[in-house]
């Protein structure tokens, strides 16, 4: 945790909603393996043994929401994270807020995730939106990223669609919408740093940050009716085209000479089991041919067969210091966009694929419930335990309350602006 002497260079009244009474950050919790597996990590998962996983994990957000309706706090609470802007660690904490409100809406409703989700929903859409307060550091994006993609998915969701909750979450949607729109590199993706020269319109945009947003842009404009800024949608999707590699992987970002710089390249398919989830699924989404049932199977099948390098990284504090250049924080990033290219394949083969990826996720709980991939930061233990709620009830056979089944497009059938 950081020390107090930083903690007083915090600006008054940043983040204070979402303090504890003491005025400082909630106090770091011991983690302890949850020992779900004493006997060794199986091959494969049924479906019935998640259960009980899933609702810990989901006791674990509801039980550390804060009364103002937010998980975590807007301060710096490791010494492994200096550096950044103040308003850093405002936006990843928004970013998270996002994807516990998913996590949440995904759960089988009871009235006491109903109501914490409810004032989930009401943080979300009425505290300030996260703003750019550095040249480099522009993680911001990330609050634009994932609040844009909560907002248009839970209109989806028959219980908000409609009076208030509809109004604000659309209002906040299209106000993330307009983040993007600002911070659309040129090359037509989004990151989440920058490069000189600095300018208002940033100069640098990664594959999986791009990915995370297009195919929340898609069911934007697709089912929400949403009118999106001219060509957004076609710039980002040609961006990840670009960024498509001839072995499977996709390239970190685009650069005029590609980064493979030997046998350990970031860039290599054990370098991108997660960017490569996730760039297979928002290329399907967006209508892109290319992307066949074939290429999500040798995509998913690559991350099992090198699943020893995420797991090689997963909790080590530094970024990028395992093998082929991959960080901690890829872990559930990439099993959860995995979990969204197996809804995409044909129904019948979907249970197979979703057995091998649960005993991933499964295996690396707390006792409390909570995981995480990287530091024990609340934003990023909350954002874990999100992204691995969703990636197991999206293997189960139960719908979100209220929500109609949704067919997915099947892979490789192009959209209107690909044809």
């Amino acid at each position: 945790m950081a020390s107090l002497a930083f903690l007083a260079l915090v600006p008054a009244g940043l983040g204070q909603q979402d303090q504890d009474a003491t005025g400082l950050p909630e106090a770091a919790e011991p983690k302890v393996p949850g020992g779900v597996f004493p006997d060794g990590v199986p091959e494969v998962l049924d479906g019935e043994r998640v259960l009980e996983p899933i609702q810990r994990a989901a006791a674990y957000l509801v039980e550390r929401q804060r009364p103002s309706g937010t998980w975590g706090s807007a301060a710096p609470e490791s010494t492994l994270e200096l550096g950044f802007a103040l308003e850093t660690y405002y936006s990843w904490q928004l970013a998270s807020q996002g994807l516990c409100c998913q996590a949440l809406a995904s759960m089988e409703e009871t009235p006491e995730i109903r109501a914490t989700l409810d004032r989930g929903i009401d943080y979300l859409c009425t505290t300030r939106l996260s703003k750019r307060k550095s040249d480099w550091d522009i993680d911001y994006v990330w609050s634009a990223v994932y609040g844009f993609a909560a907002c248009v998915d839970l209109l989806g969701d028959p219980r908000f669609a409609r009076g208030e909750q509809a109004d604000a979450l659309t209002k906040r949607g299209k106000e993330f919408l307009a983040v993007l729109e600002a911070n659309q590199a040129l090359s037509g993706g989004w990151a989440y740093y920058d490069n000189p020269p600095f300018d208002r319109v940033p100069t640098w945009a990664t594959s999986f940050t791009t990915a995370a947003v297009v195919p929340a842009l898609v069911q934007a404009r697709d089912e929400r009716g949403w009118l999106l800024p001219p060509r957004m949608l076609d710039r980002a999707t040609a961006y990840l085209r670009r960024c498509a590699l001839p072995n499977g992987a996709y390239s970190y970002s685009v650069s005029p000479t590609p980064r493979i710089t030997g046998i350990e390249s970031i860039n290599l398919m054990e370098g991108s089991l997660g960017r490569t989830q996730a760039c297979n699924w928002a290329l399907a989404k967006a209508g892109e041919r290319r992307i066949t049932a074939e290429v999500l199977r040798d995509g998913l099948e690559a991350l099992f067969r090198e699943h020893g390098f995420l797991d090689h990284v997963r909790t080590r504090p530094v970024p990028h210091e395992g093998f082929h250049a991959n960080a901690g924080y890829f872990y559930f990033f990439a099993h959860y966009y995995a979990a969204k290219a197996i809804e995409l394949l044909p129904e019948d083969e979907r249970e197979q694929w979703h057995a091998r990826l649960r005993p991933h996720l499964v295996k690396t709980q707390w006792k409390n419930g909570g995981m995480s991939d990287f530091l024990d930061t609340p934003y990023l233990v909350n954002a874990s335990t999100s992204f691995t709620i969703l990636a197991l009830n999206m293997g189960l056979e139960r719908e979100r309350p209220g929500v109609e089944p949704e067919a997915d497009a099947a892979p490789g059938q192009a959209g209107e602006e690909d044809r």
